[in-house]
C-alpha cells in the first residue's frame, strides 16, 4: 500500500484524459465532471489541474480554478481512487494545490464539501480551512454543502465584513439594480428585493443607451432610486461632463444620453444629494463601510473577461490587503455563484479595476441607512 509522500504529483496532460474520466466515474455518483469538461480544464488557463501517478496510472487529481481579475482560487474537485484512500494522497494534493495557487498570486482558497462527508471535513479543518457558510441544496442529490476557506498568504489582519445577502441579476444589463438591492437589503432587512423591483430601478436609473444594447445605470440614477426608497446617499464622480457618452457612436443616441445625464444631475441637485467631483480613494470607501454604509462601485470587467464593460459591484468587506466585493453576474463558463461572493480584490489591483473608459472614470454610490 502506498504511503504519504511517495507518489509523484504533476500537472495533468491530455494523455491523462481517459484515466481522469475513469477515476471520476468511479468516485462520484452525481455532480461528475464530463470528458468534455476535463478536456477543457487540461487545456485552458486560470486553473491548476494536478494528478498523482502510480504505476503509470492517474490515481488522484485536484482541480483548482482561479477567479480571473481577483486573488481568489477555488478547489473545484478532488478525487482519490478507492484503493489509495487513507494513504495521505488527498492531503498531498491539497498542499500542492495550495502552493500552485500561492505561486499564481492567490490570497484565498475556497471549497465546498457535503455536510455528511466527515473524513473530508476533518482533513480540511486539519489543514487550516475555516468554515464560513453553508449552501443549501447545493448538490444534485439535494444535500447541503459547507463552505470553507483558507488564507494561503498569511497576514495578521482579520476580514471585516457586513452581512450582505448576495443576489443574482436576472438580465444582462441590470447589475446596477442588483447591486443597489443588495446594499439596501444589507442596511435594512425590511427592504425586500424582487425581479419587479430590479426592473423598476433599472427604468429609474438607466442611461438608455450604451456602446451596444440596453444602457447601464448612471450613478446619479442609482442614487436617486435609493433616495426615493428612503436611504441616505452620496455620490463620487471623478469627471465633469456626460458619463458613458464616449462609447456611443450614433449622434442621435448621444443626444439622448446627454439629455438623461443632465436630467439626473438636475434631479440630484433638487434632492440635495451630495456629489463629490473627485476620485474616491480606497481609504474613503473603507471609512464609509466602517461607519455603516455600503458602497456600490463601478468597475471595468477587462481584468475578468477582457471585454472592458462597465459593471456595478457591492463592497462587502475589507482587510489589510484586499477589498471584498459581491458581483451579481456569475459567468457560468468561469465561475459559480459562490465565487461571486466576498471576492478578494488585492489593493494593488483595485485601482486598475475601478476605473472605466479612456477618461478613466471612477465613480461610487455610497448607500447609508435612513434618509439624509
Amino acid at each position: 500500500m502506498p504511503t504519504e509522500g511517495n507518489i509523484p504529483i504533476r500537472p495533468a496532460q491530455l494523455s491523462d484524459l481517459e484515466d481522469l474520466v475513469t477515476l471520476e466515474n468511479a468516485s462520484f455518483d452525481t455532480d461528475k465532471l464530463s470528458r468534455r469538461s476535463f478536456r477543457h480544464w487540461i487545456s485552458t488557463e486560470n486553473r491548476s489541474l494536478l494528478v498523482a501517478d502510480s504505476a503509470n496510472a492517474v490515481v488522484a487529481y485536484i482541480l483548482i480554478i482561479y477567479h480571473p481579475g481577483t486573488r481568489l482560487a477555488r478547489i473545484y474537485s478532488l478525487a482519490v481512487a478507492q484503493q489509495h484512500r487513507g494513504t495521505g494522497i488527498a492531503k498531498q494534493l491539497i498542499m500542492a494545490g495550495e502552493q500552485a495557487a500561492h505561486d499564481d498570486g492567490r490570497l484565498y482558497l475556497r471549497l465546498e464539501v457535503s455536510v455528511d462527508n466527515t473524513p473530508a471535513i476533518k482533513l480540511y479543518e486539519s489543514l487550516g480551512y475555516q468554515k464560513f457558510g453553508i449552501y443549501r441544496d447545493y448538490y444534485q442529490d439535494h444535500k447541503d454543502a459547507l463552505r470553507y476557506q483558507k488564507r494561503i498568504r498569511h497576514y495578521s489582519d482579520t476580514l471585516q465584513h457586513r452581512s450582505v445577502h448576495w443576489l443574482k441579476q436576472t438580465t444582462h444589463f441590470t447589475c446596477g439594480p442588483a447591486a443597489l438591492m443588495m446594499a439596501m437589503h444589507g442596511l435594512n432587512r425590511a427592504y425586500q428585493p424582487s425581479q419587479e423591483e430590479e426592473i423598476n430601478i433599472w427604468r429609474e436609473a438607466t442611461t438608455i443607451f450604451m456602446t451596444s444594447g440596453h444602457g447601464g445605470c448612471h450613478p446619479l440614477g442609482l442614487a436617486l432610486a435609493a433616495k426615493r426608497r428612503n436611504f441616505g446617499v452620496e455620490v463620487w464622480i471623478s469627471q465633469i461632463g456626460t458619463l458613458f457618452i464616449d462609447g456611443v457612436r450614433n449622434e442621435d443616441k448621444k443626444q439622448i444620453v446627454e439629455l438623461v445625464d443632465n436630467g439626473f444631475k438636475r434631479q440630484a441637485t433638487e434632492q440635495a444629494i451630495q456629489i463629490h467631483t473627485a476620485n474616491i480613494t480606497q481609504d474613503e470607501l473603507i471609512s464609509a463601510f466602517k461607519a455603516g454604509a455600503i458602497p456600490l462601485i463601478l468597475i471595468s470587467t477587462f481584468l475578468m473577461d477582457r471585454k472592458k464593460a462597465p459593471h456595478w459591484v457591492v463592497m462587502s468587506g475589507f482587510d489589510d490587503d484586499c477589498l471584498y466585493m459581491h458581483d451579481s453576474d456569475p459567468d457560468e463558463r468561469r465561475q459559480s455563484e459562490l465565487d461571486c461572493q466576498f471576492i478578494p480584490i488585492a489593493r494593488e489591483d483595485f485601482d486598475r479595476m475601478s476605473c472605466f473608459g479612456k477618461n478613466r472614470l471612477r465613480t461610487a454610490v455610497i448607500i447609508w441607512p435612513g434618509s439624509t
